[in-house]
């Protein structure tokens, strides 16, 4: 009898599997100022922290009214800085404004998908998001994945780049140093192939090591967890035919 399979051990919520999240800060999302004067809130950038798992700081920005935001802070933004938050704000550097009211070209980060979620697109260390145009259907963003994307004019969005951009040119150089940062970031690490074990211990072990899989690669996606591996739910696999 094999034992039971990476993704039914992840699943059972295991101190093996589960993110170290107790070493955070706190959740990287506007917290906005109540009142805005003249459509401008004001505040300052008190602190810089490093947080474990994430590769960019995270700036700490303190408002008139007593409010505190944590936010991934923008390339060039620096300590005791003024943060500018509305429609009227000034386009500069770390500047918090609606998506309609900045200017065509300009790059942004930590934009929302919809009105008040907080900031859940463009936060990764080194990226940004490129404002294309403003039309009927809203303001046409252009993604780091090169995908363009109309969001509503009301979501808001920050000026710059996310710092940390030349986080990834450094090579981890050892297995250890990559270890301790997957480990941080809740991800598994190293993952064996399923084809490289034993029958009795993934749906794909068996055979020769060379060989593909005994079995098919593809499953349902209703399948248990014991079986739920490979290419889920693939609608095609393969090389793609050459239409005519």
């Amino acid at each position: 009898m094999g034992k039971k399979i990476r993704v039914q051990r992840r699943g059972a919520g295991s101190p093996t599997f589960r993110a170290s999240t107790h070493k955070r800060i706190e959740p990287s999302k506007y917290n906005l100022p109540s009142r805005v004067e003249n459509g401008i809130a004001k505040g300052k950038v008190q602190e810089l922290f490093h947080e474990t798992g994430r590769g960019s700081p995270l700036a700490l920005t303190h408002f008139e009214d007593g409010r505190d935001m944590y936010t991934v802070a923008s390339e060039g933004i620096t300590l005791g800085q003024e943060i500018q938050v509305g429609d009227a704000a000034q386009p500069a550097i770390g500047n918090i404004l609606s998506l309609g009211q900045i200017i065509a070209g300009s790059l942004v980060c930590n934009l929302e998908l919809l009105p008040g979620d907080g900031g859940k697109l463009v936060k990764a260390s080194g990226t940004y998001a490129t404002v294309i145009a403003h039309t009927s259907e809203g303001t046409l963003v252009k993604l780091p994945s090169g995908k363009s994307l109309y969001l509503k004019n009301e979501c808001l969005g920050t000026l710059g780049i996310i710092s940390g951009g030349g986080r990834t040119d450094k090579p981890f150089a050892k297995a250890g140093n990559r270890t301790k940062w997957m480990v941080a970031k809740g991800r598994v690490y190293p993952k064996s192939r399923g084809i490289a074990m034993n029958a009795a211990f993934h749906p794909h072990g068996g055979g020769s090591h060379i060989s593909n899989s005994l079995r098919p690669t593809t499953v349902s996606r209703n399948a248990p967890p014991g079986q739920k591996v490979g290419i889920i739910a693939a609608k095609q696999t393969g090389r793609r035919k050459r239409r005519t």
